[in-house]
């Protein structure tokens, strides 16, 4: 018996990054390529050479790149050892193939790339239907060149109508799979959706931003939730609400959802679109911004496309630049808040990891709270507790005292949503005057 060991880790992909920068395409400040390799890491594959791009005003139809520079990425990949080659843009089924021939290698583009980071991180069934729907709607253009056994007749019987390929036979069955899921996620969603109409007593505040602003961190450190958090793209895929209790006791929802990104693919929008407008579609919508991040302006003309995508009259209510202790130069700080100068919603500085400024954002959300909440007088018979503990949790209490009966009056501070829950759920002993 041999006394040699084998490791049976999965060694890591080493993948080769390039790309065409465009004229209307956002230029990085760390590199044309660093959000690309960033994404790499994130689908835990190791970054091999520094990456090659090239500036075109088009695309070249067959291959993306011009004759020279597909020679010449193909030449450094194979001196680096790349396992496959990755392109910061998308391309047709017929450019993907042309390259893979030129190459001899397989080649991954960014849509590709973006989804396989999705299929790892989901964990909910609607998240990897979702995804899989995703990535189903790709696959269905390439199917040609994913296979290497389409142009052979399927003799299976049963399997197929007469003459039909195995090309036909895939897309065939792709297209039911397709729509299988559109069906799975619309039962889904319209739980979903009565579960969100089950909540209307709630203040609920959505989170967005682009992806790595740290909206986790913060949702974590306001609510004491341990929902995972991490220096990396796409560390959330899931919908997490969670409580926030507020100082004066009142309890508000924290909704946080998938982050954005620059040339999101749209197909991938789609599919998450109903779990975009659930958290979208809150009381108070708060925009996380990273404030360290030298493309954070970039980042947030991102977030606003996809905002305008899913609604076009969307619009943050409150925009959070956040790992402010990040920021080295306070004037870049202060050149991104003048970009907001015109805007409606307001701006707060905040850390979610030390906590500097969060008392702030506290005390805008409060204030947001009592803008759209009434002054209410509940009156509870002695012993009501159920009608208390209500109150208490769901309104801010402005006064407590004892009427000569021995009831208990409390001047509260409720939004409309909790004063309906309150006036179908209170006892019949009970009585409310709305100020």
């Amino acid at each position: 018996m041999s006394g040699h060991t084998f490791s049976t880790e999965r060694r890591q992909e080493r993948l080769f990054t390039c790309g065409v920068i465009l004229p209307d395409q956002v230029q990085e400040t760390d590199g044309p390529l660093s959000e690309l390799q960033a994404l790499v890491k994130a689908a835990n594959a190791e970054v091999v050479g520094e990456g090659m791009h090239q500036t075109r005003q088009r695309p070249h139809p067959a291959t993306l790149f011009g004759k020279g520079k597909v020679e010449e990425i193909g030449d450094e990949a194979k001196r680096l050892c790349a396992d496959a080659i990755v392109v910061d843009n998308d391309l047709t089924p017929a450019q993907g193939r042309n390259l893979e021939k030129a190459w001899e290698t397989r080649v991954i583009d960014r849509s590709e790339l973006i989804l396989d980071i999705f299929s790892s991180r989901a964990q909910t069934l609607q998240a990897r239907l979702q995804v899989e729907l995703a990535q189903n709607i790709y696959m269905m253009p390439r199917l040609r060149r994913m296979w290497t056994h389409l142009e052979r007749m399927e003799g299976a019987v049963g399997t197929r109508g007469p003459g039909e390929t195995q090309l036909e036979t895939d897309k065939r069955l792709l297209n039911k799979r397709i729509t299988d899921l559109k069906r799975e996620l619309s039962v889904i969603e319209k739980r979903k959706q009565r579960e969100v109409r089950a909540r209307t007593g709630e203040f609920v505040i959505g989170l967005v931003g682009y992806t790595n602003a740290g909206k986790s961190t913060l949702l974590n450190r306001l609510t004491g939730a341990t929902e995972f958090a991490a220096d990396m793209p796409f560390a959330t895929l899931d919908t997490r609400t969670r409580r926030w209790i507020l100082p004066d006791k009142r309890t508000v929802l924290l909704s946080d959802t998938v982050g954005f990104l620059q040339r999101l693919p749209h197909h991938l929008v789609a599919s998450f679109h109903a779990t975009l407008e659930e958290t979208l579609h809150a009381d108070l919508l708060i925009h996380v911004v990273d404030a360290s991040n030298p493309d954070a302006d970039h980042q947030m003309e991102a977030v606003d496309e996809v905002l305008a995508d899913v609604s076009p009259h969307l619009r943050p209510d409150l925009i959070v630049f956040n790992k402010v202790d990040r920021v080295s130069d306070s004037l870049d700080l202060a050149i991104l808040t003048e970009r907001l100068a015109g805007s409606q919603a307001e701006v707060v500085h905040i850390s979610a990891h030390t906590g500097q400024g969060l008392d702030q954002l506290t005390s805008i959300v409060t204030r947001r709270l009592d803008d759209c909440s009434g002054l209410v007088d509940v009156f509870a018979a002695p012993g009501d507790g159920r009608t208390v503990a209500f109150v208490r949790s769901s309104g801010a209490i402005i006064e407590e005292d004892v009427e000569e009966d021995g009831a208990m009056r409390m001047r509260v501070r409720l939004s409309p949503g909790a004063l309906g829950v309150l006036k179908r759920q209170v006892s019949s002993e009970a009585r409310i005057e709305v100020l």
